[in-house]
């Protein structure tokens, strides 16, 4: 039977291993009553992207999940990565650690990345006195690791009082910080193997039923492609060739890496590199291994009350997928956004590297879903001018 509330809720949803199913509504389960869900972005985001700290941002936003994490190391929680932010769902009754956690999280960002991270906490019972509520599913790409699938629409209401600044956390005192032990950057961009890194959003327009059958069409056309479309090589990422400071940030909570750092960190840089190509395991360490999970775990399609994904495909393709949208959205089915650029971006949280259940989020390097969702918005204005 499954348990509707308390801590147990999410692990005992059986999860699903096929993204076709990601929209069969009978996979999604009501949060329990007394959860809550805390919502996070980075304001201005646009802007820091626009400067080339996309990297920043994604590290800002994934800082959130490993904190959570880190501070609730017992529960399995649902969670899901938007690039310039994220959202978790938990027992009401680990609110309280978890707005601490979030405020500290907050504080990091700000004081070490100098990014502004909003953080909201907002209770289910909220969402459902608007007639919204929100749906959890598991989906599964490996037998390692499962993410979040989010439904219901209460998802997005919330994001949408985050950036109207109701149910707001405020940061913690400077100097505090959340613990982001796990949380790396230490891969170099991954250049596109197809042409393009297609980072794209579709959320419903008018009818549920409608925009299920488009995203179903929309699926049915990258699946009938002859193309790998998992933004990363089949080997796996290569290191970056040089120091990270996001690395360092992470693990000294200051931006400014020593020159004797930097060495260090770029020594271990080149070691893991050509490791990768001779290495056997060391200490319980199985460079081969972890490569393959990494590859497998990668979080490059999601739903969250639209479909999210960042794919490796041909502009070809892109100009496809393009079409198809732009004719669903004209008709009524859905809204859209797409950015497309030549790298996408990895941010891993690993809390041990000899376990399979490492997760890593993947983004656009170049504005990714931050961009795309810009052009989302666009779509949505002009519509709403037009009629």
């Amino acid at each position: 039977m499954l348990n509707r509330s308390g801590d147990g809720f999410y692990r005992a949803l059986g999860p699903f291993d096929s993204f076709d199913d990601v929209m069969q509504r009978d996979l999604y389960r009501p949060l329990p009553e007394d959860w809550i869900i805390a919502v996070t972005d980075v304001s201005h985001s646009t802007k820091a992207i626009e400067q080339g700290r996309y990297r920043d941002v994604n590290t800002a936003g994934a800082a959130v999940l490993a904190a959570i994490s880190n501070a609730l190391p017992d529960l399995h929680l649902p969670s899901t990565f938007g690039g310039d932010g994220a959202s978790i769902a938990a027992p009401g009754a680990r609110s309280s650690v978890v707005k601490d956690t979030l405020a500290r999280t907050a504080a990091w960002a700000e004081d070490v990345l100098d990014l502004t991270l909003r953080v909201a906490v907002i209770p289910v019972a909220d969402i459902r006195a608007q007639h919204l509520d929100v749906l959890v599913a598991r989906f599964a790409p490996s037998s390692n690791v499962s993410y979040a699938m989010f439904a219901g629409g209460g998802l997005a209401w919330a994001e949408r009082e985050l950036k109207e600044g109701r149910y707001i956390v405020p940061r913690a005192p400077f100097g505090v910080s959340a613990d982001l032990t796990g949380l790396s950057c230490r891969f170099a961009p991954i250049d596109t193997k197809n042409g393009i890194i297609l980072s794209l959003i579709v959320i419903s327009r008018d009818d549920p039923a409608l925009f299920a059958e488009t995203i179903q069409e929309l699926l049915q056309t990258l699946r009938s492609n002859d193309l790998d479309l998992r933004p990363l090589p089949a080997e796996g990422p290569l290191p970056a060739m040089t120091g990270d400071y996001l690395d360092h940030a992470i693990k000294e909570s200051r931006r400014k890496m020593l020159f004797a750092t930097w060495v260090a960190e770029s020594r271990r840089a080149v070691l893991a590199w050509v490791g990768a190509r001779s290495g056997p395991p060391i200490e319980g360490f199985d460079e081969a291994r972890f490569r393959r999970e990494l590859v497998e775990n990668t979080d490059y399609r999601k739903f969250d009350d639209g479909l999210r994904m960042t794919v490796d495909c041909s502009s070809e393709l892109a100009d496809a997928i393009g079409a198809r949208l732009e004719e669903a959205q004209r008709r009524g089915a859905c809204f859209f956004g797409t950015h497309r650029q030549k790298a996408a971006n990895l941010t891993c949280y690993v809390p041990s590297p000899t376990r399979a259940d490492h997760v890593h989020f993947v983004d656009g390097a170049s504005g990714g879903y931050a961009f795309a969702a810009a052009n989302l918005k666009r779509n949505v204005a002009s519509f709403s001018e037009d009629s």
